[in-house]
């Protein structure tokens, strides 16, 4: 069986088998992110909310999926909630307002797409 892992420090992700969730921490009160992979064409960011936090309402330029894959969350688009639990998604369109807020804890991978 092939181990995985957690890498430490800086070390490069590119080319390494690793866990998603051990990528990002949660802390009391605070809402923690990793950006992964930031190239022209998007980035891909990993969040760690803690519960009752939140972003407030805002915009984007480009299309965004959303992809939880521990606790739930509420997403709101458009004026449109949307309960996600973990290893549900949601894409969030391209200057739609939005705005995301902890249920429980949880973790969340971002994509952008540019």
């Amino acid at each position: 069986m092939e181990q995985k892992e957690k890498p430490q420090g800086d070390e490069k992700l590119a080319g390494r088998v690793v866990g998603i969730a051990g990528l990002v921490d949660y802390q009391d009160g605070s809402i923690v992110s990793r950006q992964i992979i930031s190239k022209g064409a998007g980035t891909v960011t990993l969040f760690a909310f803690d519960r009752g936090q939140g972003l407030s309402e805002h915009t984007a330029p480009f299309d965004a999926l959303v992809y939880v894959f521990d606790g739930e969350a509420e997403v709101v688009i458009a004026g449109n909630s949307h309960h996600l639990s973990a290893g549900e998604m949601v894409i969030m369109p391209a200057n739609k307002p939005h705005s995301l807020s902890a249920v429980r804890k949880f973790k969340m991978m971002l994509i952008m797409v540019r």
